[in-house]
């Protein structure tokens, strides 16, 4: 993925969620007739992935013990966006990921995951 205006950023799940969390509470009209239906259905979306159960303060926690691994910004946003739980997994988020990590890293930034990005709350 390429960032065309880098005057801007992306946005984790969870601060999609919350912002459209408080497009919902407010009764403001926002002049698109479609924006109630897209905020729902996208919230009922999101509230089925990880997302839920994650925290600005956790996903600041993961970012902070992973830069040893020296990920890049936007595979730091796929694994907060969709954690793996698996090896396979972090193949598929990480580029070159057998090149740049050794097993013991894997299962390290597994933990790290599990720790910060994946709660059962």
């Amino acid at each position: 993925m390429e960032v065309s205006n880098p005057c801007y950023s992306v946005l984790t799940n969870l601060e999609v969620m919350e912002s459209l969390r408080g497009i919902k509470d407010t009764k403001k009209k926002y002049g698109l007739r479609n924006l109630a239906t897209i905020t729902y259905e996208t919230l009922q979306f999101l509230e089925e992935t990880p997302c839920k159960n994650q925290t600005r303060e956790g996903i600041s926690s993961f970012i902070n013990e992973v830069k040893a691994f020296k990920l890049t910004k936007t595979e730091c946003l796929a694994i907060v966006n969709d954690p793996p739980t698996l090896p396979l997994h972090i193949q598929l988020l990480i580029e070159d990921s057998e090149e740049r990590l050794t097993e013991d890293q894997v299962n390290q930034l597994l933990a790290i995951i599990a720790k910060h990005l994946i709660t059962n709350e």
